[in-house]
């Protein structure tokens, strides 16, 4: 089983590429290719998308590699198994509105919008760790419970439009979207691979999903 994290200039890869090389090996599931590549994409049996920065400039740079997303959207269409990561997981959503309005993949419903905590102190960027609260139960989410914390670092989030895509969240001074999931598809808004045992527990459940 080869699983592809994209590569697509949206920042230093090495760190999920070394978690996800880790649960690979701990779980003798194939192995994890970084890659630009649309052929690779489409040979793959998984597909993760990270990204790093502001929506738009990470939906251009996307769009910028000839046949990418193509690729990865027939991955998708065909059932594989596919998982965003921070922004990688808002491009997912109806559309940002980041820096305006920027059209996105549309595969849950829902808009990427700027964090607004009701308490003042609170900072944007929103920069550490969150417990999660678990609102679905999900396959990518077994053994790991509300209580447990993960990684942030982001000032938007994705608002879904349907209830039942909402996989977790966590309080931020309001409910911040920390996961969301439709059938083969799956996002997060925190950072698994830096998010120790949790994270990797994550990894692992999403290199074993057979939706």
């Amino acid at each position: 089983m080869t699983t592809v994290i994209v590569d697509y200039n949206s920042g230093n890869l090495r760190s999920a590429e070394k978690s996800f090389q880790r649960m690979a090996d701990e779980l003798e599931v194939g192995k994890i290719v970084v890659s630009d590549d649309p052929e690779m994409v489409r040979r793959a049996d998984r597909v993760v998308l990270p990204g790093v920065g502001a929506f738009a400039d990470c939906r251009r740079e996307l769009g910028a590699i000839d046949g990418l997303f193509g690729a990865i959207e027939e991955k998708v269409k065909s059932g594989a198994p596919f998982m965003g990561i921070c922004v990688g997981m808002q491009m997912m959503a109806t559309q940002g509105l980041e820096h305006g309005q920027h059209a996105g993949f549309d595969w849950i419903k829902g808009d990427v919008v700027k964090l607004a905590p009701t308490d003042q102190g609170l900072k944007i960027p929103h920069m550490g760790w969150n417990a999660l609260e678990i609102q679905t139960a999900h396959p990518v989410f077994d053994g790991i419970e509300t209580g447990q914390h993960v990684y942030f670092v982001h000032s938007y989030h994705l608002q879904p439009e349907r209830g039942a895509d909402l996989i977790a969240s966590v309080d931020y001074g309001q409910p911040i979207t920390a996961a969301v999931a439709r059938d083969n598809i799956i996002g997060t808004q925190f950072h698994p691979e830096k998010s120790q045992s949790t994270g990797l527990r994550l990894i692992g459940n999403f290199l074993r999903w057979n939706p």
